[in-house]
């Protein structure tokens, strides 16, 4: 249930098992009638793992950007009580404290209503809340590369593409800016002259099933104009993405389940190849934060269903709501606790679908989790990079302990020009234990408790080779034999219940691209005990 806490954890092996050259982490699945237990590991090439928070794109919106208040200049004298009001707001902005950034900067405001440092803070947090027109409007008459960096943005997410060419290209005759977002925007926008970004067709739902992958990511079969390919949910990528062996940066139609189609789909190019060996499937596109928060998408990794709807669905039953934010409108994050008491560091996490790992933690992730990185067990092969557990990690209402994290990942360049800073990055090894709905056009995240049955077995009941990448659920080449038959059940006796089946085989990499999803005229609902669709 929802707001409780977990009784515990089983944690094998400090979650990082090294061999081979590669990471095998053993992923938690959440059981909150019993404990937290293994269900499947998964490997992470160790190769790649330097690279691993850049596959979803999140540099294209933090990297070289401005900065956020940067570049005004000398500015006048504050006064005393407005600059307090100011620096609170600032503060709390970086700590992800929304409630409180938006109450001091209006406070701000109200007293120095026409100073460009106030305005540009104030019109950050609101484009990281979605509220574009009021972005727009606090930036009235500046100039800067900072503001129009903000306006391009927030012009260009609220549909108004005409502006947002205009801004962007005023923005990048600046030879001292470098907006690697903007340069791949641009051309878009100048080409968007007609065309209703993200118009949805056909039917009002559409129910994809997911095929299984060696690691715990999100892929969505789907047609890319007319084609049939895969695509990653990448919750820390801005945009939508396609391999730049496939095409170049366009407009582009896609539809699910043969059913609902979105049409005038704005698709920045970037090469896919290395993510698609990563995962172990041939990868085509990112799905990004851009179009999943306009179709009330729910994502079950456990049922392997991925769901889009042109309608907002009603709230489940049992489910926690996390409040997220957008870093310059773009990367999700949220905010969580390192701690269930009430005095427990709140901090910022990223969240990112596109990063393998249940959790990476900064320096200051780990200190505010009173835990001290220099102690970890340096992975093999990888002097920078080290395995480590949060004792307690508190997400909406789910109290979750012991859980596995990894240090040493880049993570200060995710930070660089949004005026947030992170503590860490939420990947998709934990995103994976729930069944999530993105609502309220991305405001809100629901997580709803993944039922016993729907997963796979435990860690005993699992075992590969080192270093082979092995599928959720799917047993590995050293697995004990079955187990032998049960004698019949005592006169009266409550029969026990089917074991789940087993889940089918990972695709080899490279495989053949899978034929689109049959079309369904319903939503299905989700594996036994699940929450509703």
């Amino acid at each position: 249930m929802v707001g409780r806490s977990l009784p515990g954890v089983q944690f094998l092996d400090g979650a990082v098992r090294r061999a081979a050259g590669a990471l095998v982490f053993w992923r938690a699945a959440l059981d909150l009638r019993e404990t937290m237990h293994y269900s499947a590991c998964m490997s992470i090439p160790r190769v790649r793992l330097a690279s691993a928070l850049a596959c979803a794109g999140l540099y294209l919106t933090l990297a070289c950007s401005p900065s956020v208040g940067g570049g005004q200049g000398q500015e006048p004298e504050w006064p005393a009580v407005a600059k307090k009001w100011f620096d609170r707001a600032g503060a709390s902005f970086n700590a992800l404290d929304i409630g409180d950034a938006e109450v001091s900067v209006k406070n701000a405001l109200e007293l120095e209503p026409n100073r460009p440092s106030v305005k540009l803070l104030a019109a950050s947090i609101a484009l990281s809340q979605m509220r574009y027109d009021e972005a727009v409007s606090l930036l009235q008459g500046e100039t800067s590369a900072d503001a129009r960096g903000l306006r391009a943005r927030a012009y260009w997410y609220s549909g108004q593409l005409a502006r947002a060419s205009e801004e962007l290209d005023r923005l990048l005759e600046d030879p001292e800016v470098k907006d690697p977002w903007a340069q791949g925007v641009v051309q878009l926008a100048r080409t968007g002259e007609g065309r209703e970004p993200f118009r949805v067709t056909g039917a009002l739902l559409a129910v994809v099933d997911m095929p299984r992958v060696p690691v715990p990511t999100l892929i969505v079969p789907l047609e890319l104009n007319g084609e049939p390919v895969l695509a990653m949910v990448a919750t820390g990528a801005p945009e939508v993405e396609i391999d730049s062996t496939q095409q170049k940066a366009s407009w582009v139609s896609l539809r699910f389940g043969r059913r609902l189609e979105v049409k005038d789909v704005p698709a920045l190019s970037r090469d896919l190849s290395g993510l698609s060996r990563r995962v172990g499937a041939p990868i085509k596109m990112l799905l990004g934060v851009n179009l999943l928060r306009r179709l009330n998408v729910t994502f079950d990794f456990y049922a392997s269903q991925f769901v889009v709807r042109a309608f907002a669905p009603p709230p489940p039953p049992e489910a926690t709501a996390l409040e997220l934010s957008y870093i310059k409108g773009g990367g999700m994050v949220t905010r969580a606790r390192l701690g269930n008491e009430p005095s427990a560091p709140g901090a910022a996490f990223l969240v990112d679908t596109g990063v393998v790992f249940p959790l990476a933690m900064s320096d200051s992730g780990w200190q505010k989790a009173g835990v001290d990185p220099k102690g970890f067990e340096s992975v093999s092969g990888e002097a920078n990079l080290k395995q480590g557990v949060v004792p307690r990690f508190e997400l909406g209402g789910f109290d979750l302990p012991r859980v596995p994290a990894v240090y040493g990942l880049p993570l200060g360049d995710l930070e660089r020009g949004g005026g947030i800073h992170l503590d860490g990055v939420i990947g998709s090894a934990l995103v994976a234990e729930f069944r999530a709905s993105l609502v309220d056009q991305g405001r809100t995240l629901w997580l709803e408790e993944m039922p016993v049955a729907s997963r796979g077995p435990s860690p005993d009941e699992v075992e590969g080779d080192v270093g082979q990448l092995v599928a959720p659920g799917t047993p590995g080449p050293n697995a004990p034999a079955p187990a032998a038959p049960r004698k019949p059940a005592a006169p009266g006796a409550k029969p026990a219940p089917a074991a789940a089946p087993p889940a089918p085989a990972a695709p080899p990499p490279g495989a053949a691209k899978p034929p689109a999803p049959a079309a369904s005229a319903k939503e299905p609902a989700p594996a036994a005990g699940g929450a509703r669709p």
